[in-house]
C-alpha cells in the first residue's frame, strides 16, 4: 500500500528544504488514488498528464529560484461544481455530462497562480443537493473509516480524499454545512470562511445568499496556508466582501492563553447531541482551559428559528436556479435532488422576505455573544457518521444539519476532530467566530489541535 500523503503544511516545508520534490509528491498522490479510489470512490476524474506537466514545471521554476510561494507544487482537488477550463463541471449530474468548462473559477485560477497541481474532480451528492444513495452517473463516495458509513456531505469526495490521503487539499461548498460535515465525519478540519471573504465566481450555485467556498485539509495550519490564497475581494462576485486580508500564518502559533470560549451546550441538547459526543466536547473545554482559555457557558438561538430560516431560504433559491430543469427534466435528477429541489416551489415570496429579515435578528444574536467571547464551541455533528442506510433522504429532513445556523449568519466556522468514538469513528467540533476573524479562528483551533493530537490519526487504510 502507498503511503499517505503529508498534510499541506509539512509538504510545504519539505519542499522548501529540498527533500521532497513535487513530481515525487505527485506520483505518491496518484499512486494512492490508484490504490484507493476503486474502493472509496472520491474522485470523478483524475487529471493524471496534466498534474504531471505541472509537477515538473513546479520543479523548474523553484530550481530557477521562481518559488511562488508555501503552496507551489503541492497537488490539490475540486469538488465537481467548480470550473477548471477545459475540463468537465458535471455536478455529479446527469443534467451536466457534457458541461465543459470555459475558463477556471476564481478559487481555481488563485491555486493554479500560486502553483499548485491539479489531480482531479471530486464527488458530490449531486447538485451540492441530493443524498448519499442517490443513483447518479457516478459512484457516491464512500467514508475511508468504514465504507457503510456516510461521508457527509455534499462535499463527500473532498473529505474522503484529504482523509484518505490521497490529496493534502480539497476545496469544498458549504450551504447549510457542505464542508464542516465531511470534515466532521472524516476526521479532519474543514474551514467556512465569513461569507463574503473566498469568491464563489465559477462555482456551480445551490443557494445564491448561503453558499460558501472553502478548503479542506488535514490541519488548521493547512486550512489558514490554503485561505491566505483563497481571500480576497472578487468585485464580479456580488456576495464579495471588499475587506483586507490579513497574514493567517502570522500569529497562528501565538497560544491562546486569555483567549475566551463560549460553550453553547444548551444548542447542542437541543440539537440532540449524544453522550459520546458531548463528552468529547467537555474534553476538549478542558484542553482549551488546559492551555489558558477561559470556557464560559452561552447561549444561541433556538435551533427552531435558524432552522426554519436557513431552510426557507434554501428551498427558495434552490428552485429558483433548477426550476427550468425541474420542469423540463425532472427524471434526469436523481430521487433525493428532485424532491428536495421541488419543495422550493411552495415557498411564498412572502416567507422568503420574512426568512431574510429573520437572518438578520439571528446574525446580530450571534454578534452579541461573540461580543461577549472569542469563539462558540459546539458540535460538528450530533454524533460520529451513522450507518449509510440510517441516513435520512427523505424531501425534508426530520432533523437538520447543525452546521446550518451559521450559514445564514454568515459567520466563519471551523470544524475539527475533538475525539474518537467507541467504534473508532471521528467526533468533531465547531469553533464559530466574528466575522471576518478566521485568524483567530485559526489560532484557537490550531492550539487545541497540537495539544489534542487528533489530527494524526488517520483511517486504518495502510
Amino acid at each position: 500500500m502507498t503511503a499517505p500523503l503529508p498534510g499541506l503544511a509539512e509538504a510545504s516545508r519539505a519542499i522548501a528544504a529540498g527533500t521532497l520534490s513535487p513530481v515525487a509528491l505527485t506520483e505518491m498522490a496518484l499512486a494512492r488514488i490508484a490504490a484507493l479510489d476503486p474502493a472509496l470512490h472520491a474522485f470523478i476524474e483524475v487529471t493524471a498528464e496534466r498534474a504531471r506537466a505541472a509537477a515538473r514545471q513546479a520543479v523548474a521554476e523553484i530550481a530557477a529560484g521562481r518559488r511562488r510561494g508555501p503552496l507551489h507544487g503541492i497537488p490539490y482537488a475540486l469538488k465537481d461544481i467548480y470550473d477548471v477550463a477545459g475540463i468537465r463541471t458535471t455536478c455529479h449530474s446527469r443534467l451536466m455530462l457534457q458541461n465543459m468548462a470555459h475558463e477556471d473559477a476564481v478559487t481555481t485560477a488563485r491555486l493554479e497562480a500560486a502553483g499548485m497541481v491539479l489531480l482531479g474532480k471530486l464527488s458530490t451528492h449531486e447538485f451540492a443537493r441530493g443524498g448519499p444513495t442517490d443513483s447518479l452517473p457516478f459512484p457516491n463516495a464512500r467514508n475511508p473509516w468504514d465504507p457503510l458509513r456516510f461521508a457527509g456531505g455534499s462535499s463527500s469526495g473532498s473529505g474522503v480524499a484529504v482523509a484518505a490521503g490521497m490529496v493534502p487539499l480539497a476545496m469544498g461548498s458549504d450551504t447549510a454545512g457542505s464542508i464542516r460535515l465531511p470534515a466532521s465525519y472524516c476526521g479532519i478540519v474543514g474551514l467556512k470562511a465569513t461569507y463574503g471573504r473566498i469568491s464563489r465566481r465559477g462555482v456551480f450555485p445551490l443557494s445564491f445568499t448561503l453558499d460558501h467556498a472553502g478548503p479542506l485539509a488535514r490541519t488548521a495550519e493547512d486550512c489558514a496556508m490554503a485561505l491566505q490564497v483563497l481571500a480576497g475581494h472578487d468585485p464580479e462576485d456580488p456576495g464579495s466582501a471588499d475587506e483586507p486580508v490579513p497574514d493567517y500564518l502570522a500569529g497562528i502559533g501565538a497560544g491562546i492563553a486569555g483567549a475566551v470560549i463560549g460553550r453553547a451546550r444548551a444548542y447542542d441538547i437541543e440539537s440532540g447531541v449524544d453522550a459520546e459526543t458531548m463528552a468529547a466536547l467537555d474534553a476538549a473545554c478542558d484542553a482549551l482551559r488546559g492551555l489558558g482559555a477561559t470556557v464560559m457557558e452561552v447561549g444561541l438561538p433556538s435551533r427552531a428559528r435558524t432552522d426554519a430560516c436557513t431552510q426557507t431560504i434554501l428551498l427558495a433559491e434552490g428552485f429558483a436556479i433548477h426550476q427550468q430543469w425541474l420542469r423540463d427534466r425532472p427524471e434526469a435528477y436523481g430521487r433525493v435532488t428532485r424532491e428536495r429541489l421541488m419543495m422550493g416551489a411552495f415557498v411564498s415570496g412572502s416567507e422568503y422576505v420574512q426568512a431574510q429579515r429573520l437572518r438578520r435578528v439571528v446574525a446580530a444574536e450571534v454578534d452579541s455573544v461573540l461580543a461577549r467571547c472569542d469563539a462558540i464551541l459546539c458540535a460538528g455533528s450530533t454524533s460520529a457518521a451513522p450507518l449509510l442506510e440510517e441516513v435520512d433522504e427523505g424531501p425534508f429532513r426530520r432533523s437538520h444539519p447543525v452546521t446550518a445556523a451559521f450559514n445564514s449568519t454568515g459567520h466563519p466556522v471551523l470544524a475539527m476532530p475533538c475525539g474518537f468514538g467507541a467504534g473508532g469513528l471521528p467526533l468533531s467540533l465547531q469553533l464559530v467566530g466574528r466575522s471576518f476573524g478566521e485568524a483567530d479562528l485559526l489560532r484557537i483551533a490550531h492550539a487545541y489541535e497540537r495539544a489534542a493530537g487528533w489530527w494524526e490519526r488517520r483511517p486504518p487504510l495502510g
